[in-house]
């Protein structure tokens, strides 16, 4: 599985559509570990672009700070689960927090 990450100053952006970049980390669900690691720069801030630009990039969940409604279902349209409400922390440190089930997740800072 490949989760997609936006970061700013190498910690997860709180408001994903204005990341400096996106990391893509692949896990082993099994063994629970990262496998592998790849940056991405982030295109141009348009209205629906970064779903499918993850998509294609292979994609399978976001981890986010915060995002909106409208956002959260394009991405899940995309076949991209969501998970919002993440600290701002290192990307290695919220993906392992996340394959041990201790990701503490608080509100959702752009719902709106």
């Amino acid at each position: 599985m490949k989760i997609a990450i936006p970061l700013a100053g190498g910690k997860l952006s709180m408001h994903f559509g204005h990341c400096e970049k996106f990391i893509l980390i692949d896990v082993d669900e099994k063994e629970k570990r990262i496998t592998s690691s790849q940056e991405l720069a982030a295109p141009p801030h348009e209205p629906g672009l970064l779903p499918h630009f993850l998509h294609e990039a292979g994609a399978h969940m976001i981890i986010s700070g915060g995002m909106g409604q409208r956002a959260k279902a394009l991405f899940e349209e995309n076949d991209i689960r969501v998970v919002v409400g993440a600290p701002a922390l290192e990307p290695e440190a919220i993906v392992e927090s996340y394959l041990d089930g201790s990701l503490e997740t608080g509100e959702n800072c752009c719902d709106h």
